[in-house]
C-alpha cells in the first residue's frame, strides 16, 4: 500500500463529515430523489427466484473492506499527482452485517478530486481542473446457486443530480469546485435472490482531466473504473 493510499483510508471518516456539509449547500433532498428514480427505471433485470443452493453459504467467504469497516476510500491516480477519490458508506442499515436479499440496502457516495502539486487551498486557476461527464453503476450477485443476476444499474449525467448553479461545462461537473465534487447521500439496492452472499458493484466515471493548470487545450477524457465488493448476509431469524 502506498503512504497516499494510507492517507486517503485514514481520511475516509473526515471526508464523509466534510461532504454531508456539501450536502446541505447542493440540494440534498433533489439528489436524492433524482438518483434514485432514475435507478429505479433503469432496474432492467428483475429478479427471478433462485434455485436449490449447491453451496452452503456458511461455506463460502466475500471478502469486504466494506463490510468490515462500513465505508471505504477508492482512489485512483489519473495522471501524476492528481487523484480522483471514490468514497462509498453505508446509510441504512449502517449495520452492514444486517445487509441480506429481503430487505433494502442503502449508501451514499461522493466523488472528488485532488492535486497533490498544490496546496488544497489554493485558487482554482493554479489546480488542474476535473470535470465529470457520466456516472454508471452495474452490478453482479454471487449466489451459492452459481447463477447471477445484475439487480441494480444507474447512469446519468452528473449534471443532472445537482443544482443548477453548480460549477459545470460542456466537458461535464467540474469536481474541484470550492461547491465540492459529487455528492449522492443515499441510493438502495432492492431485494437480490434469496440465495445471494454477496454483490459486485462496478463503477465507472468518465472525466475530462487538464494536463496542465489553467490549460483549456490540454484536456483529456479518460474513463476511471472501480470496484466494490458487499457481502450479503442471511436474514436474521
Amino acid at each position: 500500500m502506498t503512504a497516499r493510499r494510507a492517507r486517503a483510508l485514514s481520511r475516509g471518516a473526515a471526508a464523509l463529515l466534510a461532504l454531508a456539509t456539501v450536502a446541505g449547500a447542493t440540494g440534498c433532498a433533489q439528489i436524492v430523489d433524482v438518483f434514485n428514480d432514475v435507478q429505479r427505471t433503469q432496474d432492467v433485470n428483475p429478479v427471478t427466484p433462485a434455485q436449490d443452493a449447491s453451496t452452503a453459504p456458511e461455506d463460502l467467504a466475500f471478502e469486504s473492506q466494506f463490510t468490515r469497516d462500513g465505508s471505504v476510500s477508492l482512489s485512483s491516480d489519473v495522471t501524476e499527482d492528481l487523484e480522483v477519490r471514490l468514497d462509498v458508506w453505508a446509510y441504512d442499515p449502517k449495520r452492514t452485517m444486517e445487509w441480506n436479499p429481503i430487505g433494502e440496502k442503502s449508501f451514499g457516495f461522493a466523488i472528488n478530486v485532488y492535486d497533490h502539486r498544490v496546496d488544497e487551498k489554493a485558487v482554482l486557476t493554479e489546480k488542474r481542473r476535473v470535470y465529470l461527464s457520466q456516472v454508471s453503476i452495474t452490478s453482479q450477485t454471487s449466489q451459492t446457486s452459481n447463477q447471477s443476476s445484475s439487480p441494480f444499474q444507474f447512469s446519468a449525467d452528473p449534471r443532472t443530480l445537482v443544482p443548477t448553479d453548480t460549477l459545470r461545462s460542456d466537458r461535464g461537473l467540474l469536481l474541484n469546485s470550492f461547491q465540492g465534487g459529487l455528492f449522492v447521500p443515499q441510493t438502495t439496492i432492492h431485494q437480490l435472490p434469496d440465495d445471494t452472499y454477496g454483490i459486485t458493484l462496478q463503477f465507472a466515471l468518465t472525466v475530462s482531466v487538464e494536463g496542465t493548470a489553467n490549460d483549456d487545450t490540454s484536456f483529456q477524457q479518460q474513463t476511471v473504473y472501480q470496484v466494490l465488493p458487499v457481502a450479503i448476509y442471511p436474514p436474521a431469524d
